[in-house]
């Protein structure tokens, strides 16, 4: 029988996108360092062993809490008891500037304040959303920030 990690899969099922973690591991090297195929897959296997050795820590972390959801302080808590103290500040912030980046998608077809984008509005969220990917593969931590929306005048309260 094969062992079954903890969403039910055989761990041989469990991988990460070949592609991407190509990419990221040659993003992190310099230009002039050769990583083998065999050295990607090891390193893509090892990535998958800590998903799921945080996810299972985090796990039992939730379940001695008595909670059925596992929460990002949750995750936190399980990098601590694994000995990833070190990492939980850096994790953290990236998980707050994941949450600032998806606050204004588009959720369900509609933007979080329930109002449809006009094609304009998409047009120039897409153009935003370009200009902080070049950023990004550029290495420019800065971060494009959208125009204020403009107020429609029916919404106005009238006193």
């Amino acid at each position: 029988m094969e062992p079954i990690d903890i969403v039910g899969k055989a761990k041989e099922d469990a991988s990460l996108p070949k592609a991407t973690m190509t990419k990221i591991i040659k993003e992190m090297l310099p230009p002039d360092v050769r990583v083998a195929r065999d050295t990607q897959d090891l390193l893509i296997d090892c990535c998958v062993e800590f998903i799921n050795l945080v996810s299972s820590e985090s796990n039992e972390v939730c379940s001695r809490e008595d909670k059925k959801t596992i929460a990002p302080e949750h995750v936190l808590k399980a990098l601590q008891v694994l000995g990833f103290g070190e990492y939980v500040e850096d994790v953290y912030a990236a998980y707050e500037q994941h949450k600032l980046e998806t606050m204004d998608t588009v959720r369900s077809g509609k933007l979080t304040n329930g109002a449809e984008m006009t094609e304009e509005e998409a047009l120039a969220e897409q153009q935003r959303m370009f200009a902080e990917a070049r950023a990004r593969m550029n290495g420019v931590a800065t971060v494009v920030k959208p125009p204020p929306p403009e107020v429609n005048p029916s919404f106005e309260s009238t006193s």
